[in-house]
């Protein structure tokens, strides 16, 4: 069964260690502090996806509560009429009537019931949702992080402007830049699949999948950027390479 659920402890000592690579190769970068608040935001998550897994105690004594009181109204008030003698035609409308207005409070009976049972399901899920809004900016802001992170900046021919932000001029150090961002929007989805454990829910999973999927979006952008840097490395190599036979 180890392999078959995910461990928030792992999780987050995955994020430690992430977080302490991105300080020892870029300690002044923003990016370390975002790093530090995925650590944070991963506990946290964490520990409410564990209380989701228990039950609401009280709520369902409430229900317990409100399903006795609902039967030993229909019992003693007398909302369930008894199918007696019909003696004629006054007594079989009425009784026909009695049957009508009995239905439709078993109807309505059969609906708050299923409301009060679902009432649980709606309360975790508004709280996952909860939880998963700051996850979702969170995603946000990594992607800010690596937005100008171009790989054009290493051009010979690249010339900044007076409003250029600081730009990574060393491939090797962009592209290890953009890879931690998307180590970071990896965990990201990790941390929202434990909640997918602890709710059984259809929403709460569709949720999580946009999630997942904004994230590996933004993922596959990086990486597309991280091939444009190794395509231009290969071709400086195989530039070099032929000056070096030449001379």
């Amino acid at each position: 069964m180890r392999y078959r659920t995910l461990d928030s402890k792992l999780i987050i000592e995955t994020a430690e260690r992430l977080e302490e690579r991105v300080t020892e190769r870029f300690p002044e970068a923003g990016l370390r502090g975002v790093a530090a608040e995925l650590v944070s935001l991963s506990r946290d998550l964490a520990r409410s996806a564990k209380a989701l897994e228990a039950p609401i105690w009280w709520l369902r004594a409430v229900i317990a509560a409100a399903i006795v009181i609902g039967a030993l109204m229909f019992l003693f008030v007398g909302t369930i009429l008894p199918l007696g003698r019909i003696s004629g035609t006054h007594d079989a409308i009425q009784s026909v009537q009695g049957i009508e207005s009995s239905v439709n409070m078993i109807l309505l009976a059969a609906l708050g019931f299923l409301t009060l049972v679902r009432s649980e399901e709606r309360i975790k899920r508004k709280r996952v949702f909860r939880e998963l809004h700051g996850l979702r900016s969170l995603i946000h802001v990594i992607d800010m992080h690596q937005l100008t992170k171009d790989p054009a900046a290493l051009s010979t021919h690249f010339k900044p402007t007076a409003h250029s932000p600081a730009r990574i001029t060393n491939a090797a150090d962009l592209a290890r830049y953009l890879d931690y961002c998307s180590e970071m929007l990896s965990i990201t989805g990790k941390i929202a699949a434990l909640f997918a454990q602890s709710v059984n829910d259809d929403v709460v999973i569709n949720g999580i999948n946009d999630i997942e999927n904004l994230a590996s979006n933004l993922s596959r952008k990086i990486w597309q950027k991280i091939t444009l840097i190794e395509s231009a490395s290969a071709k400086q190599r195989s530039r070099s390479g032929r000056v070096e036979r030449k001379l």
